[in-house]
C-alpha cells in the first residue's frame, strides 16, 4: 500500500485481461470529465509528459485536466489497449472535441503507462497530434459520459 493506504485494482503484474480493464476504466474516469475523479488512479507524486507539457503530482493533474476540458468542449474518448507487460501498459486512443467557435477535431495518440504495486499510474508519457474534422465527420456520438458497452472500439471504427 501507498503511505495514504490506496490502492486502484487491478494491480501489476498485468495480464491482457487485466490491463484491457485497466484501460476501460481510465477511459470511463476521462469520459466522466471529473478532474477530481481522474486524478485519484494517479500517485501523488505522478509524473506525465502530455505533447509538450510537463506535470507532475495530483494538483497539477486536475489544474490541467481543468483547462483541458474548459477548452475541449464536448469531449468524447476512446481507449484501446496496445501492449502490457509487468508494470506497463501501452494504450492507442482518439478522442473528439470542439472549441467554442464550433470547430471540431479528433485527436489521436499513443499513451505509455507505468503503474505503482497499488496499481496507481506513476508515469504517464502522451503523444497526441489533432486533426480537424467536420461536425458530419465524427465518429464519438454516444451522450456524454460513458461510452456505452456496445458502442465500436477504435479498431472497429477503422481508426
Amino acid at each position: 500500500m501507498t503511505q495514504t493506504g490506496e490502492s486502484r485494482p487491478p494491480l501489476p503484474p498485468f495480464t491482457a485481461e487485466t490491463a484491457a480493464r485497466k484501460v476501460r476504466m481510465a477511459e470511463d474516469a476521462w469520459n466522466s470529465r471529473d478532474p477530481a475523479r481522474v486524478a485519484l488512479a494517479y500517485t501523488v507524486d505522478s509524473r506525465w509528459r502530455n505533447r509538450a507539457e510537463f506535470i507532475t503530482g495530483r494538483e497539477e493533474i486536475v489544474q490541467f485536466l481543468t483547462r483541458k476540458w474548459n477548452r475541449e468542449l464536448d469531449y468524447r474518448l476512446i481507449k484501446e489497449l496496445w501492449a502490457c507487460t509487468g508494470n506497463r501498459i501501452a494504450v492507442r486512443f482518439a478522442y473528439e472535441w470542439h472549441d467554442d467557435a464550433g470547430n471540431w477535431f479528433r485527436a489521436y495518440g499513443n499513451e505509455n503507462w507505468q503503474f505503482s504495486p497499488e496499481g496507481l499510474m506513476e508515469y504517464r508519457h502522451a503523444s497526441i497530434n489533432d486533426l480537424p474534422i467536420k461536425e458530419s465527420e465524427r465518429k464519438f456520438d454516444w451522450p456524454l459520459g460513458r461510452r456505452p458497452d456496445d458502442y465500436p472500439s477504435l479498431s472497429e471504427l477503422g481508426l
